[in-house]
């Protein structure tokens, strides 16, 4: 089980959103590069990058971001955001993300979904945004009447590296974890899962450590300094040992 931190590029800066709401935004640096970079140095084993801009308007000029820290980087990162066409998940699976990470077009386009998936089998994942049971798209601006779920028993029959699953409401809000939701996720879905939203403290790690999840996604809590990468390792390794 990984803990994963999360590089988020808007307007090509090193940002966190409070509940995906693009006008609550926090600077964290000018560089997403030297954000990556840190978490590598720090001692994290997988990244999570998100081109914000991609994910709201579908377009980005934040490729050449994503093109540094995939040159640099020597762990394995999964990026997403605004990826809506086989050219551009196998663009960047080409410059070295180990997975790409689908949302919108997930949840809108099965056949896309699909060709995708048939293309790049095992490298890619899929982003099931959970907003009061339902599922959120474009950057978590629209809520449509797909059950979270009823779409995580679809995605069960498809060859995707894990499943990416946000409670948004704890998303930056830094309130905790829904352990009882990820707990019905990790039940219901066939393939691993990623925990995302609200990972505050290492308590939370302990929380959801002993969940069959392939790793846990922090961000707010790292970059304002409420827990450091180090500690939120430690504290999943001391509950793995526990539970084993």
């Amino acid at each position: 089980m990984h803990i994963i931190p999360a590089v988020d590029i808007k307007n090509g800066k090193a940002v966190r959103l409070l509940q995906g709401q693009r006008e609550r935004e926090t600077v964290y640096g000018d560089s997403p590069l030297a954000m990556a970079l840190r978490w590598q140095d720090a001692g994290a084993t997988y990244l999570h990058v998100v081109d914000l801009d991609g994910a709201f308007d579908g377009e980005s000029e934040n490729l050449p971001h994503l093109e540094q820290i995939l040159r640099r980087v020597k762990i394995p990162v999964e990026i997403g955001g605004g990826i809506r066409s086989l050219a551009k998940a196998r663009q960047l699976c080409d410059l070295g993300a180990a997975q790409v990470i689908l949302g919108t077009t997930a949840l809108q386009n099965r056949t896309l979904l699909e060709e995708i998936v048939a293309a790049l089998p095992r490298r890619v994942s899929v982003g099931v945004d959970a907003k009061d049971g339902k599922v959120a798209v474009k950057g978590w601006t629209e809520t449509g009447d797909k059950n979270a779920e009823d779409f995580l028993r679809e995605l069960s029959a498809l060859p995707l590296a894990n499943i990416i699953y946000t409670d948004i409401a704890r998303d930056g809000a830094l309130q905790g974890v829904n352990v009882e939701a990820l707990r019905r996720a990790a039940s219901i879905s066939r393939i691993p899962l990623i925990a995302s939203g609200g990972v505050t403290s290492p308590d939370d790690i302990r929380a959801l450590a002993p969940l069959p999840l392939f790793g846990i996604i922090t961000g707010k809590a790292l970059y304002d300094g409420r827990m450091t990468l180090a500690e939120a390792t430690a504290a999943l390794a001391e509950q793995l040992t526990i539970n084993n």
